[in-house]
């Protein structure tokens, strides 16, 4: 697909434009996502890409045939390892596009695509390009809108340990992060992973630990967590909560649970699309009841 050319974005924000541009500078040259495209455009794009796969493999067929010819060298083998070739080609570009098109609505109007790292953004589509599951595209997806928004906020390192998910490892994650409060910094809140609110959300033992080990939690399996010093208040997903601390334990440590997110957690919540769990906000209260106003 090396001489293909990107169609006109038309009436895309600029820093969609400027987005797609960059993506075509750092890993070559893409088409317009198809879902962007106006219905009446569909068929046609449809149209060069089945006409370009049937000009590559006529182009293949006419070298195997020469080299039958000339030097009787194109084995079965060769003609199926380049055939695959083709195919693979066209399945990763189509991955990487409908990665781009589900990232276009993410993308701010204040982006900064232009300020992306080309190596980063190589990087991630060497990583992506293989995924074709809709809901990891949709992960992906967000990483790289999070980055155009705001380029550096998302590491090398994690896009590299995303890339290692599985599904289940992405979902117990997002599910995982419906327990996080704003409390310096983004903080879940795990207090008892025996009581019954966590487990009955898949919030246990075993799940924590596998958390830990993928590198997204740091799990105090024997001990507690604490803040130096108590929060004045705290919020859940917008929601605020006011603390009263009385001045004798003002500077007491917090105790916050057994888990806590590592750095690539903290950048992987961005994105993970977690919402509040039903509750929450209400077992968090009561757990600090001697502190509410």
């Amino acid at each position: 697909m090396s001489n293909n050319s990107l169609i006109n974005l038309g009436d895309l924000a600029k820093p969609v434009n400027t987005l797609i541009e960059k993506i075509s500078d750092a890993v070559g040259i893409l088409y317009e996502p198809r879902r962007i495209r106006k219905a009446a455009e569909a068929e046609a794009y449809a149209a060069i890409i089945k006409a370009q796969a049937e000009n590559e493999i006529t182009d293949l067929q006419q070298r195997a045939e020469h080299h039958r010819i000339a030097e009787n060298e194109m084995t079965d083998l060769q003609w199926r390892a380049e055939q695959s070739r083709i195919v693979e080609g066209m399945r990763h570009q189509k991955h990487m596009e409908d990665i781009i098109t589900q990232a276009i609505p993410h993308v701010n109007e204040n982006a900064s695509p232009e300020d992306m790292d080309n190596d980063w953004i190589t990087n991630l589509f060497e990583k992506c390009r293989i995924v074709s599951d809709e809901q990891m595209q949709s992960l992906w997806a967000r990483v790289l809108a999070t980055e155009a928004n705001t380029p550096g906020t998302l590491s090398k390192r994690t896009v590299n340990l995303l890339s290692d998910f599985d599904k289940s490892d992405a979902e117990l994650f997002t599910t995982f992060c419906g327990f996080c409060w704003e409390i310096e910094g983004i903080t879940p809140l795990v207090f008892d992973i025996n009581a019954d609110f966590y487990n009955r959300h898949g919030i246990n033992f075993d799940t924590l630990s596998h958390l830990d080990t993928i590198g997204l939690i740091h799990f105090e399996r024997t001990s507690s967590l604490t803040l130096k010093k108590a929060p004045k208040a705290m919020s859940y997903y917008g929601k605020r909560l006011d603390l009263s601390i009385p001045e004798s334990i003002i500077n007491a440590a917090f105790y916050i649970g057994q888990a806590r997110l590592t750095t690539i957690g903290q950048e992987l919540f961005l994105i993970c699309g977690s919402q509040p769990v039903d509750g929450f906000y209400e077992y968090v209260k009561e757990q600090l009841n001697g502190y509410l106003l």
